[in-house]
């Protein structure tokens, strides 16, 4: 009786030949990966404020932290700037996505609100204008967004939102409510878009905070139960520092278990003065 014989087995070179193949594939492709995400750590690094402006009676804070596993950084935004009439102007937003695109479309989205505030004070006609810039530069992505302007002459805060969750505000006499303003759709979704403006005259003293929605959902929290935790923080520290009401906001994203970016920023105001307004 015949026998075949076997089929030549792969050497112990050949072996070695495919796995370092193989493992120089992995190693440039992780280090593709992670190129990425250091390019949108440093986008994210460079294109947030390193201070927000404040104003006698006016302090400010805010705070960024990346996404649990590291890949989806670059979305979230914060900032702050003083209007040609003096007033001061603050954002927070989130852009759809969170990679090196959407952190670059971040920054475009920030310097058209700062271009469009120039010469619209108004939040809802700032909101509605940097809208339709979006919409002409043919982006597929959009973005959340709260916007508020500070009058240092009138005591009185105006806000606008684009899709974005509520925050919170609170008086050092206890009083505390939602920042929900009626609001609209988020931004670079459809042209021709109205965005109704919020009132508000700082009579007391206390805390007005915005962040996203990092801050408040995760796996571990529906949204609910998250602006709840961010209403007990807020309502018990409105007189504290601002950085102390930031840091102690972010705090709860570990309670979420987020897997999102995250960023919160604080307005620490004083009570009305006499006279203003």
């Amino acid at each position: 009786m015949l026998r075949r014989r076997p089929p030549r087995s792969a050497s112990a070179d050949d072996l070695l030949t495919t796995l370092g193949r193989l493992t120089a594939q992995a190693r440039e492709g992780a280090e593709f990966q992670r190129a990425r995400v250091e390019l949108a750590e440093v986008l994210q690094r460079e294109m947030l404020p390193g201070a927000l402006p404040e104003l006698p009676g006016l302090r400010t804070a805010a705070t960024y932290a990346p996404a649990r596993h590291g890949l989806a950084i670059g979305g979230d935004w914060y900032d702050g700037f003083p209007l040609p009439d003096g007033s001061l102007a603050f954002s927070v937003g989130d852009v759809q996505g969170h990679d090196v695109e959407a952190a670059a479309f971040m920054g475009q989205i920030r310097i058209g609100l700062r271009a469009v505030a120039a010469h619209a004070a108004d939040p809802g006609e700032v909101l509605s204008r940097a809208n339709d810039l979006l919409l002409s530069i043919d982006c597929e992505l959009f973005a959340t967004c709260t916007f508020v302007r500070f009058d240092p002459t009138t005591w009185e805060l105006t806000s606008a939102r684009a899709g974005h969750v509520p925050g919170i505000w609170a008086t050092t006499d206890r009083r505390w409510g939602l920042v929900e303003d009626p609001g609209g759709i988020p931004l670079g979704v459809l042209s021709g878009q109205r965005y109704p403006v919020t009132r508000r005259r700082l009579t007391a003293a206390g805390a007005f905070v915005l962040f996203t929605d990092g801050v408040i959902e995760g796996p571990s929290f529906p949204i609910e139960a998250g602006l709840a935790q961010v209403a007990r923080l807020v309502r018990a520290k409105a007189g504290d520092d601002p950085a102390e009401v930031a840091d102690a906001v972010m705090c709860v994203a570990e309670l979420t278990g987020h897997t999102d970016d995250a960023a919160v920023i604080v307005l620490r105001h004083d009570a009305a003065r006499r006279g203003a307004g």
